[in-house]
């Protein structure tokens, strides 16, 4: 069973559950030790983040510390920008 120590936000995960199965995303915040906030900049804008269970999500090791960063100081990330950090993995 995944728990949320092992998650980190800006972290890589794939859907393999629900309608977006096999779809890769960013974790944006951890809700709590059952959910997480997930984006991909494209069908889940950065504004309206997805609500995903973590039992419904395969966990990869990256972690994509410019997002870590942007969301700690604050700073406005853009769809685009989490596009592209998800591209080269798809």
């Amino acid at each position: 069973m995944e728990t949320t120590e092992d998650l980190q936000i800006g972290q890589l995960v794939k859907s393999k559950a629900g309608r977006d199965k096999g779809k890769l995303f960013i974790i944006k915040d951890i809700i709590n030790d059952k959910y997480v906030y997930i984006v991909d900049g494209d069908l889940r804008k950065i504004s309206n983040p997805k609500k995903k269970k973590i039992k419904h999500l395969i966990i990869y090791k990256r972690i994509f510390k410019e997002f870590q960063e942007q969301i700690k100081s604050s700073t406005k990330i853009t769809n685009v920008f989490v596009k592209k950090l998800i591209e080269p993995y798809e």
